[in-house]
Parts: structure tokens; sequence; C-alpha cells
């Protein structure tokens, strides 16, 4: 038996189907099952430092092999979860029809609960197929009557003012209405905590560059175990994650006041999630805080003043604000428009270093405000090619600075 530096976190090493029946029955409040996804592969990665290798096998002989080891984890979880506990099951797209149906066999149909889409962004696709872009979340309870804290979120922008400000009740019909007093006027509703949480989770896959990215394949953002601990579980309870890995489940539940149990059957994972736990490490995700919108860093009267051309409107960058779909010698070619508190200069400046790091070739800066002399005799980078904007040269013709002044 493994721990880690407190007792409110436990590993143990081994396969979940012979460590789980010595557990207590009936002490765990949430079990989070993340197996392997029957990918039919040897799960393999590395961390940045290259120092080690995590893996773990996704082999099977088939879907029988694969339903029966999920219904031996299934069937052992339910003994050990109170009756007011519940278990998340974790999946894609590969296993979820396996899944659901022994889910459905060991708690039964009647205890299904919710369906959760966890979707975000990642690379490219290489398949002749969509993109998978999503994983899914199924959450069951022992029984009728279960932990769940209600999370709210805030309203959509289209959402009618009436909405949140004005009462609603059923009429006789069974329809929604606005609730109205013996007068006649609307009833207020008071302090709304917003709209409750759905199924479908924008929550940010881990980048190469997060800071609690360690390497081990599959692994889970903190932020998405986060929710799900917070969602089904209270402070002080126990937490249960019988396939571990990286230990990603019981950092989050410590860091939330939760206890926990951990089991692995690889010593390299076992020994990962003890280091983590000795010294969790959290990334913020901006998207969750702030939104998705606030990734749009993309200038919108600078992208206007391209046009109609056909580019790649760049939202993260301080230097280029879009890159042409066409490229130039087989390299990407970078645009800035030029702001109305810069130089020519330091618009050059900028983007030379932006798209020096993109090995661009070919720069093109659009000049909204020459500023005195005549672009054809600035010097700017030889890959850079600067053109005055139409709103410029206009500009320019009614001051009478070009063409000379007209009577």
């Amino acid at each position: 038996m493994l721990r880690g530096d407190s007792m409110d976190s436990e590993l143990r090493q081994g396969d979940c189907r012979e460590i789980l029946p010595s557990l207590e029955l009936g002490s765990v409040r949430l079990a989070y099952l993340d197996p392997p996804f029957f990918t039919q592969k040897v799960q393999r990665l590395r961390p940045r430092d290259r120092s080690e290798e995590y893996s773990f096998s996704d082999l099977w002989s088939g879907h029988e092999e694969y339903a029966r080891f999920l219904h031996e984890c299934l069937s052992l979880i339910r003994r050990v979860l109170a009756e007011d506990g519940s278990l998340v099951f974790h999946c894609d797209r590969r296993c979820s029809h396996i899944a659901r149906a022994v889910l459905d066999a060991v708690f039964g149909p009647h205890n299904f609960r919710s369906e959760v889409i966890w979707q975000y962004r990642r690379w490219s696709n290489g398949q002749r197929a969509l993109l998978p872009a999503h994983q899914t979340l199924y959450l069951y309870t022992k029984g009728k009557d279960y932990i769940f804290n209600p999370v709210y979120v805030e309203y959509s922008p289209a959402t009618n003012v009436d909405q949140i400000l004005q009462r609603r009740v059923r009429d006789a019909f069974g329809k929604a209405v606005y609730e109205r007093d013996g007068a006649g006027t609307v009833v207020a509703s008071g302090v709304k905590k917003g709209v409750p949480l759905g199924d479908v989770w924008d929550i940010p896959y881990l980048n190469p560059k997060a800071k609690e990215r360690v390497g081990y394949p599959t692994q889970k953002p903190i932020v998405l175990l986060e929710r799900i601990i917070q969602l089904a579980s209270e402070p002080g309870d126990l937490v249960l994650d019988p396939c571990c890995g990286s230990g990603t489940t019981l950092v989050a539940a410590r860091l939330l006041g939760r206890r926990s149990i951990g089991i692995d059957s690889s010593e390299r994972a076992i020994a990962l999630a003890r280091r983590r736990l000795a010294q969790p490490v959290r990334t913020a995700s901006k998207l969750l805080e702030a939104g998705r919108e606030s990734y749009r860093r993309g200038d919108g009267p600078a992208l206007l003043e391209l046009g109609a051309l056909d580019l790649i409107p760049v939202q993260r960058n301080q230097g280029i604000d879009a890159i042409l779909r066409q490229q130039y010698l087989g390299r990407p070619v970078a645009l800035r428009v030029q702001r109305p508190d810069e130089s020519p200069e330091r618009a050059a400046q900028l983007l030379a270093s932006a798209g020096a790091s993109k090995q661009c070739l070919l720069m093109l800066l659009v000049v909204t405000n020459p500023e005195g002399a005549a672009l054809s005799v600035r010097e700017w980078p030889a890959n850079i090619v600067a053109i005055e904007s139409t709103a410029a040269q206009v500009t320019q013709l009614l001051n009478g600075q070009r063409y000379g002044a007209r009577s």
C-alpha cells in the first residue's frame, strides 16, 4: 500500500478488480472511472524532459473481453458506493456503446442521470472522418437519493431581460407564463442564480505547455475533475478512482477538500501520482474564467482593412493579424495592419519579429498612416512589402497631400 503525503489520499498498486473487494462497503461517495477506451493500442507518452516513458495496454481480444472487464469493475465499484453515492464513467466513441449497455446492466437504466459531452478543440485530423472533438461522461447513481450540487452559469447574451427580471409560473394548461399579482402587475423574480449547468461542457484539453501536464498518456485536466467532484460530493467525502493513472482525480479531490483512493496497476503511475499529490499543480483555464470570446484578440478594424482577401484571422499574436490561405514559396504569408497608435516602422518591426518565428518569406504590412515620407523611400526589412490602405490614400487625397491641393 502506498500513500500520499497525508492520510486523505491513498494510493494502491495492483489490479482494481483484486483491490476493490478490500474496500469498506458503502464507504465511497463518488467513483470516477476512466478505463482504457478500447483503442486496441499500447498507449505511450513521455514527459517534456524525456526522463521516462509512461504506458498502459489497451489491447483486447474483442468486445466480449472488454465488456467482461467493465462488468467486473463496475460491479465491485457499486458495492463500495454509499447508498447516496454516484459513478461517473468516462469514455469516447470507441467504447461508449459497450459501456452504456454494461452500466445499465450493473446500475439499472432507472439510475442513469446524465450524459455529459465534454467538448474541446484540438489539432487537425488526418483521418477521412470528422475530427473527434468530444468525449462522454455517463453519470449513474446507486439509488434515487443522491448528492447533487447544482452549478449555475451566466445567461446567454441573447436572453430577454424580462426572463431574468420577472418570475415565471405554469398556467392551467401547463404553459410557462409571467406571474402577476392581484392588480395584474408582473411579479419580480428577485435575485437569479443564473442558468443551471447543461450537459455540454466546453473545457479545454490540456495543451502541451500546460504546467500540470506530466507526460502521462490520456491525462485529463484538473478543472474537468474538479467540476465532477463538486457536482457529486461534499467536502470530506471519499472519492475513488480505480484506474487513476497519473492521479489527476486525487489531486482535484485534495484541492477541493475531499479524501481519495487511487488504484493503478503501474508502479510508475503510482509513483507519479504520489509526486503530484506532494506538489499539486493546477493550470488556470482562461476559457472557463473569461469565456471563449476572451481569446479573440484580432483587431476588428484592422481585419476590415484586409477586405475580401482569402485569409485566416489570427487571434492571439501581437504582430500578425492574419495569414493568407495562399502560400509564397511553400511558406505562410503573414499580414499586419498598422494601428492608430503606432508608427509604420513600429508596425513593421512587430510584423517582422512575429513572421520570422513562423518562417515567413513574405509579409504584407498595410499602412494606414504613412506619417510623412512616402512608403517607397522608407527602409523596410527585405521580406516585408508595405502597402498603403485605401483609407490612407483617400485621406491624403482629401487633405491635399497627394496630386496637389485642389481649389
